[in-house]
């Protein structure tokens, strides 16, 4: 029997067990409350390191199997074993936290393979395993406060999707890392925030439904941007399965999506693409970084 432990970082820290390359038992959160906004940017990493390290103690006391492997997803470009940058998560920037988190972890007596992973990569693989499509090419949105793009089986790359650029107009930038024309300048919470200061994205939404001109221009652009990006990843890697999911993943219309994406797709072996909505779920990131921990470590 594989037991391996899952732990993903984004706005919140969430945490499971997995046997034979399946979720048991209940996650393991914090905050508990998740009306909690931004509470884990003012964190220091030594402190998350040391909540990280909490979980897979007490996930770990659940069986008597040992711990075979652990994965850690977090947000930003990460490659072996370090986050290089972390927009959202500034005080991960350098760090070798796959190192930290193994040294924590053998003080107490735990000396188990941990490895480092991207969190939307995490969810392809989660959707993946849930699927059954480890051996197929899966590709996930993840729409939030910051745009990701993940892929399963994973790839040696920077895969950085959400700052794609998708405008050339040099007013576009919204964008949380400071550069010009990126989607998630145009898709992301915190941008929209900024554009619109005198209304929520919610609001935003809702105002476009009733008709609001100003607010129906933003939707059509916010979902000719995600047109764009995915076009740009079928003229690179091919057509197939597209998944998006995350806490913003209600904004998304899939017909106005495809419309756009036809538009900017015209070759004709590369139509085949199909788009499906998945309902945000804790439970896909963890098994999925768990699932890439085991195979990565068997």
């Amino acid at each position: 029997m594989s037991n391996a432990i899952g732990i993903v970082i984004t706005d919140h820290i969430v945490a499971g067990r997995l046997e034979d390359q399946k979720l048991v038992g209940r996650l393991l959160r914090f905050p508990e409350d998740p009306g909690e906004p931004d509470v884990l940017s003012s964190i220091p990493v030594g402190e998350l390191v040391a909540m990280f390290c909490g979980f897979v103690t007490a996930l770990a006391k659940q069986s008597e199997a040992p711990i075979e492997a652990i994965g850690v997803a977090v947000p930003g470009i990460v490659r072996h074993g370090i986050v290089e940058d972390a927009p959202n998560l500034t005080q991960l920037k350098g760090v070798r936290l796959a190192e930290q988190v193994s040294q924590s972890l053998a003080g107490s007596g735990i000396n188990v393979p941990v490895r480092l992973a991207n969190d939307a990569d995490a969810i392809a693989a989660g959707v993946a395993a849930i699927h059954g499509r480890l051996e197929k090419l899966t590709r996930v949105w993840t729409i939030g406060n910051g745009i990701g793009y993940g892929r399963w089986p994973w790839v040696e790359g920077i895969w950085e999707g959400g700052h794609i650029t998708v405008t050339l107009d040099p007013k576009e930038r919204y964008c949380g890392c400071g550069g010009l024309g990126h989607l998630e300048g145009i898709m992301g919470h915190r941008a929209m925030r900024l554009r619109f200061l005198d209304m929520e994205p919610e609001e935003v939404f809702e105002n476009a439904r009733q008709g609001d001109l100003r607010c129906r221009e933003f939707v059509d652009l916010w979902h000719r941007a995600l047109a764009a990006a995915t076009a740009s990843f079928i003229h690179i890697a091919g057509p197939g399965r597209f998944y998006f999911t995350g806490i913003n993943v209600d904004f998304l219309e899939l017909p106005l999506l495809r419309t756009h994406i036809e538009s900017m797709v015209k070759l004709s072996p590369l139509q085949s693409f199909t788009l499906e909505i998945l309902p945000p779920d804790d439970k896909l990131a963890v098994l999925g970084v768990g699932v890439s921990a085991l195979r990565v470590h068997s």
